[in-house]
């Protein structure tokens, strides 16, 4: 069982409060999102189209999981629910492996991915630049959902608590990543006084298993995960948590959202959103892959309430959404 040897009782709220103090004051607002969007109705997130010249209502959906972990691991795991989707919405569905954050991005902007589900830290970008119109996210039966940001070493390491990382390597999984990014380098500096390449050596793994990985390998001293990614590696046997001890664990925030691109037929979009919400996850590869960590079902949300926590994340840390 994974030993937490420092457990802190700060919730998510105060440590987001000791962001904003150190750090908000100089902080640059994000930026608005791109212009060719519009949000007449305030909900921030891009309007669908008036004009239904502009609607697009392709032969072929294209979906794609957040690259978190090997995407060839989960073209099986979403086969039910991809079937399903085609099912209810008449089209053929494709799941599309996307192997790195930017890629995702980068394909909903170009118009060649309709369907996503886009890790916590990215859908604001992803919101403000490509379209992205998030409405669902995974939950547990009690509609409780989210998960925490670690970080791990492993035994031995000689690291029992943060100030200890100074002159370390800790791994990070990408700049767009939440709980592999951005929240563990905000704490580190505002409460620990911690300055990337200053005080620490970042290595950045590309996703979450990578880092989990490579701590247990003792390939990194430490890594900032999504302890989400973490509890299904371990069910799957990939890790075994005996290899890792926790030296931080953070309030919760929420998880993988899911949603479509803004331009998609109206009608379709409405029909995706039926198939999220009537999928029987008994006996499904989503089941199996996500229920250890107690996810059983798709519930609504937006990203103008949900998103707010990392919204304010992002502006603390001076972080522009720019559309390139």
């Amino acid at each position: 069982m994974i030993r937490h040897l420092q457990k802190h009782a700060t919730n998510l709220t105060l440590l987001l409060f000791t962001v904003f103090l150190l750090m908000v004051l100089n902080a640059g607002a994000a930026s608005a999102m791109d212009p060719r969007f519009t949000d007449s109705d305030g909900d921030l997130v891009a309007d669908i189209p008036t004009d239904p010249k502009q609607w697009v209502d392709p032969a072929t959906l294209v979906f794609a999981y957040t690259p978190v972990e090997d995407p060839a691991v989960y073209v099986e795991v979403w086969r039910e629910f991809l079937d399903h989707m085609a099912k209810v919405t008449g089209k053929r569905v494709q799941f599309f492996p996307v192997q790195s954050n930017a890629a995702q991005l980068e394909a909903m902007r170009a118009g060649r991915l309709h369907v996503a589900g886009f890790n916590t830290g990215g859908n604001p970008l992803a919101v403000a630049c490509a379209g992205y119109r998030p409405f669902t996210m995974m939950a547990r039966a009690d509609n409780s959902f989210g998960y925490e940001m670690e970080i791990i070493t492993y035994p031995g390491s000689g690291i029992t608590s943060l100030p200890e990382l100074k002159g370390r390597t800790l791994a990070f999984t990408s700049e767009t990543s939440n709980s592999g990014f951005k929240a563990p380098q905000a704490l580190l500096e505002a409460e620990f006084g911690l300055a990337v390449d200053r005080d620490y050596k970042p290595a950045f793994s590309g996703g979450h298993d990578n880092s989990i990985l490579g701590v247990a390998n003792k390939d990194y001293d430490a890594a900032a995960i999504a302890n989400s990614v973490l509890t299904r590696m371990e069910a799957r046997g990939v890790v075994s948590r005996n290899d890792l001890v926790t030296i931080y664990k953070s309030g919760t925030f929420p998880t993988t959202s899911y949603g479509v691109v803004y331009n998609l037929h109206p009608d379709l979009q409405k029909k995706i959103q039926e198939a999220f919400f009537t999928f029987d996850w008994t006996g499904t590869g989503l089941e199996k892959e996500f229920s250890p960590q107690g996810e059983t079902q798709f519930i609504p949300i937006t990203f103008k309430e949900h998103w707010a926590v990392i919204r304010q994340i992002d502006q603390a840390m001076g972080v522009q959404y720019t559309c390139n």
